[in-house]
């Protein structure tokens, strides 16, 4: 962290325009990264089930409106009479965009100046009654692969990331090397940041320690599939882009999934004395959808 050059701005948009993905899966592809996870890479990573634990990467349904919880979401409950018995029932209501819950964000959820994915337009692609392109029901057959999570806090021995110092590629780099982990094409990387432990000391919330915008190139370099994370992108950005690590999804077609609940999943790790396990995930079939909230599972 210390003693590395911060990337320049031309390189950081080097990273968002001259490595994209565009074109590689086709023109006309709507799945971006999650065309690394063969039939192959699912039954590869259902291999890595040996105990059968189960651990959720969830938060619960972020009913209750916080500081981090600006639109909280909507749970009614009625009950109904049914002869000499009866039946509850309810509705739910979610924007889930945004810090509070735990969603997968579709590839037409951000853009820049250029353009959505595959170099689509927003402007003619995204409409009131929903995307026409690059949206969740793409990925409605589930995302089974390989899941790697890299725990920032211990490799550096504190409890959390702080807003001094973000998460840079390198330092992923760094946990690969001394954890001894070899990143495939396909895999989903879950990158834990400690942010239950971040909360507790009541942050300014115009701030947000996470993943620097120089971690870009690592999941390029490493084709990741699906970036799993519980403090998404530092900021501010400091550089003159519209998305930082949230650039994954238009530029590589990387799947974001959102606040993520790591802190369990980093526990099972070091009690099971592993850093791999099979992940499930399995958005809503919302045709035109930009993202979904989901209960991720990890399965050791």
């Amino acid at each position: 962290m210390v003693g590395r050059p911060l990337p320049t701005e031309t390189e950081v948009k080097d990273y968002i325009r001259a490595r994209r993905n565009w074109g590689r899966w086709g023109k006309d592809d709507q799945v971006g990264a999650i065309n690394l996870i063969t039939p192959a890479k699912r039954a590869a990573a259902t291999r890595l089930v040996k105990s059968g634990r189960s651990v959720s990467l969830s938060r619960p349904f972020p009913k209750e409106p916080g500081i981090n919880n600006t639109f909280p979401a909507q749970h009614w409950m009625k009950t109904h009479p049914r002869g000499n018995g009866g039946f509850a029932a309810d509705f739910y209501g979610i924007y889930y965009h945004g810090i509070a819950s735990t969603h997968i964000d579709a590839l037409c959820h951000t853009w820049d100046n250029e353009a959505m994915w595959n170099g689509r337009d927003p402007r003619a692609e995204i409409t009131f009654d929903g995307a026409r392109f690059g949206s969740i029901e793409h990925w409605s057959e589930g995302i089974i692969t390989r899941g790697v999570l890299l725990d920032v806090p211990r490799h550096r021995g504190v409890p959390c990331v702080t807003q001094e110092t973000p998460i840079h590629g390198w330092e992923l780099e760094d946990i690969l090397a001394r954890r001894g982990i070899r990143l495939e094409p396909g895999d989903a990387l879950c990158v834990y940041a400690g942010r239950e432990a971040w909360q507790a000391q009541r942050p300014d919330p115009q701030e947000r320690p996470g993943l620097h915008v120089s971690c870009l190139p690592f999941l390029r370099d490493h084709d990741v599939s699906v970036l799993v994370w519980d403090m998404l992108d530092h900021l501010p950005i400091g550089y003159d882009i519209a998305w930082a690590v949230h650039a994954a999804l238009f530029a590589y077609g990387v799947a974001l999934l959102d606040n993520a609940l790591l802190e369990p999943l980093a526990q099972a790790c070091a009690q099971e004395g592993r850093d791999d396990f099979m992940l499930v995930i399995a958005p809503l079939k919302v045709i035109g959808g930009t993202g979904s909230p989901v209960n991720p599972l990890a399965v050791f």
